[in-house]
């Protein structure tokens, strides 16, 4: 008789694969209500594990709709979750996005906004051929129109870095991205790759769009308001990163606060403790020279035949050895509280574990 070969145990219902669903969900559950969570103080076993949660809420879909999970180191010993806008920029599709709106493109360079206009009567900037010059000022054109009709400011570029290209600066919440055309082939004597034309946005991130280029299903022109686009995603982007940053600031200053308070206590500890074996110092001192002293009067009445010369000498001496003992004697008087003073900033540092006492910036550490 054959032995029963048993179903293997669904991934989904294994102990380890139960455990880190929890962990995740609870994790997701605590961005959406608080935001940002940091966790401090971890061991490599807590962050592996904490990444393994991160992961397992990527990979099943756990995220909120429109929002992905992120992470930043705290420190040596510590991460903060948050929550960021849209997809990550590594899994962004290379197609134009579906409800990208159309751009209208003036086929008359007339009207012109003050950048495109100041541009165009440069003669020493944006040297082209007359053709792509012309098409690329309506490009520019366009683009202005429609940023300005959508509440951004644009202004004459500061970014183009060679005469043979042109552009604006679209600023958009405080954030100015370049905008700039170039001839892609200006070196090609073949009349279809010279005529080509690129759009370009600098101030970049890494893994994010930045270029655009005629194709054969898409003109530059149909690729407007994609590119106005990529500008509203990377100045929310930046706004995103700056208010993180405030962000870690203010922790960082809340947490520095708390280091400084509790070196400040232990350096005081150290004041009072210093003083505590000071004042015991003494009090041990006094005690073994009093007990000399019980010693030496024990030995006056066993004088014998001590000459009385000596025997006053030494009583005089046994008289002087006892007021000095009382002077030295912490405990003669009640001893008070000391008043300790404001520790130093060498103090302070043997206790802040690598924060500075000057402020809570990453270079005083």
């Amino acid at each position: 008789m054959t032995a029963r070969k048993r179903n293997p145990t669904p991934y989904s219902e294994r102990p380890i694969a139960r455990a880190r669903r929890a962990k995740a969900v609870d994790l997701v559950e605590r961005l959406v209500v608080e935001g940002r969570v940091c966790f401090t103080d971890l061991d490599d076993d807590e962050v592996a594990e904490l990444r393994r949660a991160v992961d397992f809420a990527k990979r099943h879909g756990l995220e909120p709709r429109g929002k992905r999970i992120e992470k930043a180191r705290i420190g040596a010993r510590g991460l903060e979750m948050f929550l960021a806008e849209g997809p990550h920029p590594n899994v962004r599709s290379r197609r134009p996005e579906a409800d990208a709106s159309v751009v209208p493109v003036s086929t008359r360079l007339s009207s012109l906004h003050p950048a495109v206009a100041a541009l165009k009567d440069d003669d020493e900037q944006f040297v082209v051929p007359a053709v792509l010059r012309r098409r690329s000022l309506l490009l520019l054109q366009a683009l202005a129109a429609e940023a300005v009709r959508r509440g951004y400011e644009v202004k004459q570029s500061r970014s183009c870095y060679s005469r043979h290209e042109g552009g604006v600066d679209v600023v958009v919440g405080g954030f100015a991205c370049a905008v700039s055309v170039r001839q892609e082939f200006p070196q090609s004597t073949n009349a279809e790759r010279s005529a080509r034309i690129v759009v370009e946005l600098d101030h970049g991130r890494s893994g994010r769009p930045g270029r655009w280029r005629d194709r054969k299903s898409r003109a530059l022109e149909d690729a407007l308001g994609v590119i106005l686009g990529e500008v509203e995603a990377r100045a929310t982007q930046d706004a995103q990163r700056r208010e993180h940053e405030q962000w870690v600031r203010a922790e960082r200053e809340v947490r520095w606060r708390a280091a400084m308070e509790e070196a400040r206590k232990r350096a005081v500890q150290d004041q009072l403790a210093e003083k505590l074996r000071e004042e015991a110092g003494r009090w041990q001192e006094a005690a073994v020279l009093g007990a000399y002293c019980d010693a030496l009067e024990r030995r006056l009445v066993q004088h014998g035949d001590v000459d009385e010369s000596t025997l006053g000498s030494a009583r005089r001496w046994l008289e002087w050895a006892r007021e000095f003992v009382r002077a030295i004697d912490p405990l003669n008087q009640l001893p008070v509280m000391p008043t300790p003073r404001e520790p130093t900033s060498d103090e302070l540092k043997a206790h802040l574990k690598g924060w500075s006492p000057c402020g809570p910036e990453p270079g005083g550490r």
